[in-house]
């Protein structure tokens, strides 16, 4: 047998097969991809500096359940709603940064109801939240990530009778019909807050939210009253509903919560 080959030819086995090599390697995973978890919301689930402290928002101690196959990206914005989250660009680079297998845990409602003077064009009524909401899930999903609902956590309200009150009850009514229509997961921290708030007390509720008296912090040495914002124990409460949520309902991201170390 002739195994003679001119030098055209093997010059055209040898792109065949740097051709081929390329090929095989587009389709081999990138090794220890992590899954992201973006987390898209208000003030409530957003990451404060120290300067603020003890105030926090959920999604900071969130992001320390998960092993290190996740990376918790936490993109939720003081003040914003569901309209100004998309209008001002901020809901644009996630979705273009979507990748498949990522998750987007959307939380919205608490700021949809009305404008603030720093945020005057923010107010979404619920038909328009129920819009946005189909906004996030269906681009969420085009890049084949797995879009989360969670109603917005309830604020410290008591009626007279030291009952909790509902404070988002037409935006969390919305969000449920949204998850259900687009079979979405959907995590309702309104009502598991009012639950926890309730079970604390008008009293000893405040121990979640960032009720400071003066001299009690030195990032609030004239003291802060708020019946809306966690401090360092809330935060994790809330955190701690929204994970059991997850493990509750099997979604795939449970396997990758944290598993405790085995004593030898």
């Amino acid at each position: 047998m002739n195994n003679f080959k001119s030098p055209l030819a093997r010059r055209l086995a040898k792109l065949t097969a740097c051709v081929t090599f390329i090929a095989l390697v587009s389709f081999i995973p990138p090794a220890n991809k992590k899954i992201k978890v973006y987390l898209v919301g208000d003030s409530t689930m957003c990451f404060y500096d120290k300067t603020r402290f003890p105030q926090e928002g959920w999604g900071m101690p969130f992001a320390n359940y998960f092993d290190s196959s996740v990376q918790v990206d936490n993109r939720a914005r003081g003040g914003r709603s569901s309209r100004s989250f998309i209008e001002e660009k901020l809901w644009k680079p996630i979705a273009d940064s979507l990748q498949e297998g990522d998750y987007v845990l959307i939380q919205f409602g608490h700021n949809d109801p009305s404008n603030s003077a720093d945020h005057p064009n923010r107010k979404a009524t619920p038909e328009e939240f129920g819009k946005y909401l189909t906004q996030y899930i269906t681009e969420t999903r085009a890049k084949k990530a797995n879009p989360i609902l969670i109603t917005p956590m309830t604020q410290r309200k008591f009626d007279k009778d030291g009952k909790v009150m509902e404070t988002h009850a037409p935006y969390s009514r919305v969000m449920m019909d949204v998850a259900a229509a687009n079979n979405v997961p959907l995590i309702d921290l309104d009502g598991k807050s009012r639950e926890l708030v309730q079970k604390f007390g008008p009293e000893f509720s405040k121990y979640l939210y960032l009720d400071l008296d003066p001299g009690q912090s030195p990032n609030y040495p004239r003291g802060y009253h708020d019946i809306t914002h966690f401090c360092e124990f809330g935060a994790r409460k809330m955190a701690e509903i929204v994970l059991a949520g997850i493990i509750d309902q099997k979604l795939e991201l449970a396997d990758h919560v944290v598993k405790p170390a085995v004593k030898k």
